[in-house]
């Protein structure tokens, strides 16, 4: 196991912080002008689905930032 953390680890901190804000700014200024006449559970659901997509490229990026390989 080691012991300190690489480069690797630190910037793959960094990009997903940046990839998530972007994510979250894209979302937040698009999103409520496209779907604002939409019944509200129908706007809700849209939001989670949105607040779950996000999570799914994080498994290989995980893996990358401990191995170094995207497998």
């Amino acid at each position: 196991m080691r012991t300190e953390p690489t480069l690797r680890i630190s910037l793959g901190i960094l990009g997903m912080l940046l990839g998530v804000a972007a994510y979250a700014l894209v979302i937040a200024r698009y999103v409520p002008d496209l779907i604002a006449g939409w019944h509200t559970l129908l706007q809700t659901m849209v939001y989670i689905v949105l607040g779950i997509v996000w999570i799914l490229p994080l498994k290989r990026f995980l893996a990358w930032m401990e191995t170094g390989r995207w497998r």
